[in-house]
């Protein structure tokens, strides 16, 4: 909205920068930020007033729970970044067909993902909405965005094309309507699951995400710019520039809540932040042409759900057999497998920020190697 301030640079010259989107991803960045650290405590002392925490035991996690003390620590979080993303994201990014499916998106999951919290807070136990009916506003919300894409003209012969790191040429120059919707599909529930597995730990999904938006900041600039895409010999995609500063908001909104969600945790980002973020997350790297980068990218999410898959297969393979399953890591996600092995909390989450870090630099690696 403040971007069409830039026409009244005639009257004030300095507004001339709102112009650029760099300047505006940075000030998008800041809002969020701002917002973040104005309605977190906020926020956080309504969820404590109305007992909306986590006052059941998971059983996936057994006694590291209690021992670093994370029952009763309010949840619903995720709040707090979709406040400060919506609302920076509408005030900086020119609307565009881009920036108004990936804020649709999030809204939507955000409200899905509230639903399941609240649940599960009411009911005090771990069953929130059934996994059909979750399954069925996944799929309502895709088929949405889908059809919005195809169906405006600055998206509809961009959004069809598939391409892979390291080659110069889209594989697929027109995915069918069943295939993109499908591959979309995946991209949201599989990254909505991932971050949710990964968010175990004080401060690890959020930490972990705000690389990965980074990058896709960064993806999603070279996408929208004619001059850079053809020098780096990706796909040249108009308009998805502003994606730019929803990534800057997604990055601003996620350092004010790292704030609060750092060991030890004053609040989690539950269903209502890890299901809505993986999924506007994965309908990003649709947008600017780069779905498979976020497997790498995103490497410690997918660390984190190939963990729970080789877990549970190697359970059942070896109870077939034996009688008895038997476990391949000491705990899944993988993250409670090194806790189980003695590493505090802190170590184990600086680490994985780490290994966040190379993955996203390896990913942004693979714009230049075509």
């Amino acid at each position: 909205m403040l971007s069409y301030l830039a026409s009244l640079e005639s009257h004030f010259g300095p507004l001339r920068v709102l112009r650029y989107i760099t300047v505006r991803a940075l000030f998008a960045a800041a809002t969020a930020a701002l917002i973040g650290f104005i309605i977190g405590p906020i926020l956080i002392r309504w969820l404590r007033r109305l007992k909306f925490g986590q006052h059941y035991d998971d059983d996936r996690t057994g006694d590291l729970a209690q021992r670093f003390d994370k029952k009763n620590t309010p949840t619903m979080g995720g709040l707090i970044i979709f406040g400060s993303v919506f609302l920076s994201s509408f005030l900086w990014a020119a609307p565009n067909i881009w920036t108004f499916v990936a804020l649709f998106v999030y809204a939507a999951l955000t409200a899905v993902g509230f639903r399941d919290d609240y649940l599960k807070v009411v009911r005090k136990s771990r069953d929130g909405i059934s996994s059909g009916e979750k399954i069925l506003w996944q799929t309502l919300i895709t088929v949405a965005a889908v059809a919005l894409l195809l169906l405006h003209p600055m998206s509809a012969k961009k959004i069809g094309e598939l391409w892979v790191p390291f080659v110069k040429h889209p594989v697929i120059a027109s995915l069918p309507v069943a295939a993109l919707f499908l591959l979309v599909y995946l991209w949201l529930v599989g990254f909505s699951n991932a971050i949710n597995l990964t968010d175990g730990l004080d401060g690890l999904a959020i930490g972990c995400t705000i690389t990965v938006a980074l990058v896709y900041g960064i993806m999603a600039y070279a996408a929208g710019n004619v001059k850079i895409a053809e020098y780096l010999l990706i796909s040249s995609v108009p308009g998805t520039g502003e994606l730019t500063v929803v990534c800057g908001s997604i990055v601003g909104a996620g350092m004010a809540f790292l704030w609060y969600n750092s060991y030890p945790a004053e609040v989690f980002m539950g269903d209502t932040g890890s299901l809505a973020l993986g999924g506007l997350i994965g309908l990003i790297a649709f947008m600017v042409q780069q779905p498979l980068t976020l497997v790498i990218v995103g490497g410690v999410f997918v660390w984190e759900a190939l963990s729970v898959i080789v877990q549970v297969g190697y359970f059942k393979a070896t109870r077939r057999a034996s009688g008895e399953g038997k476990r391949f890591f000491l705990m899944a996600p993988i993250h409670h497998h090194f806790q189980r092995k003695g590493w505090p909390e802190t170590k184990v989450v600086l680490r994985f920020w780490i290994l966040s870090l190379f993955f996203a630099l390896a990913g942004l690696g693979t714009l230049k190697l075509r």
